[in-house]
């Protein structure tokens, strides 16, 4: 297969879905009365990604998104408890 016929890669990086994501997150912990770093320290993940998730400065893992349900003790629905405008809006 020559290099012509390779596809580059696209990084999938939904800035929407993201904020949602993060809106819903800050939430949810404000709610739980936790802190960033209280939710860093429980969840074993860095304080800088619980910051760069929450800042939409990163596009986390589905692993990450389940450790943190679970850290919060809600489930997955919750933190994915927004609408997404549809692609033929965009």
């Amino acid at each position: 297969m020559e290099k012509k016929d390779i596809k580059q890669r696209k990084l999938i990086f939904d800035e929407e879905g993201l904020q949602m994501l993060a809106r819903r997150l800050k939430e949810i912990r404000s709610e739980k009365g936790l802190t960033q770093e209280e939710l860093a320290y429980r969840s074993e993940i860095t304080l800088s990604q619980i910051a760069r998730i929450e800042t939409v400065r990163i596009n986390p893992t589905v692993s990450t998104i389940f450790k943190i349900a679970r850290t919060l003790e809600v489930p997955l629905s919750e933190l994915f408890n927004f609408e997404l405008s549809l692609l033929s809006d965009k």
